[in-house]
């Protein structure tokens, strides 16, 4: 079994966006692993291993539009299932 079960993936589109600033607050405040955040000031990409996708989309909604999310779980995938 997984620690994480869900990849999580999306992009932010937004004004004055910091990839540091997300990855810190993603860091200290959601259980996960496996974080990436890269862009620039008007779009992030946030890819994260989490058991609660769902915390992750809210944060992030709050710091502008997102959209192309991708939430798979990654154990139905190990065990030969449409994740």
């Amino acid at each position: 079994m997984l620690e994480f079960r869900y990849d999580t993936q999306l992009l932010i589109e937004g004004n004055d966006l910091n990839e540091d600033v997300i990855a810190d607050h993603i860091t200290e405040n959601f259980e996960g692993d496996s974080l990436l955040v890269v862009g620039d000031e008007e779009l992030i990409k946030v890819h994260f291993h989490t058991n609660k996708p769902w915390l992750i989309l809210e944060y992030c909604s709050t710091l502008g539009e997102i959209y192309d999310i991708v939430v798979e779980d990654m154990e139905r995938q190990s065990n030969g299932l449409k994740g």
